[in-house]
């Protein structure tokens, strides 16, 4: 009696290289008056984003791309979803740029308080 097994193997995700992303991103963002810019660039295919959202007047908000436990990307509140002041800010994304140099640092400025998601949309 012949027995054949079939693994399942998940195929990595063939998800747009990263500076694609930014790219169309900020020329989106930039086209409806929203100033942005790349701070850092990372690896371009496979960078992990952090998107800083300086609030201007009520402080900075940071969101990191990470993975779910279904492998999918997620944006996750850095600093346990604190808004934080401009330095506190920069110290922690100066830590993360050390700790990964492929990573990626989107600034946006949005005074009118958008969620990250309202911006990305925009």
């Amino acid at each position: 009696m012949l027995v054949v097994a079939v693994l399942k193997i998940k195929m990595p995700d063939a998800r747009m290289p990263t500076d694609i992303w930014i790219q169309a991103h900020v020329a989106r963002l930039s086209s409806k008056g929203v100033p942005v810019v790349v701070l850092k660039r990372g690896d371009k295919n496979s960078g992990i984003i952090i998107v800083k959202i300086n609030r201007i007047e009520t402080g900075v908000d940071i969101f990191m791309q990470e993975r779910d436990l279904s492998g999918n990307f997620i944006w996750q509140p850095a600093l346990d979803g604190r808004r934080v002041e401009e330095p506190e800010a920069a110290s922690f994304i100066e830590r993360q740029a050390k700790y990964d140099p492929d990573i990626w640092i989107v600034e946006i400025e949005d005074r009118e308080d958008h969620s990250l998601l309202e911006i990305l949309e925009m």
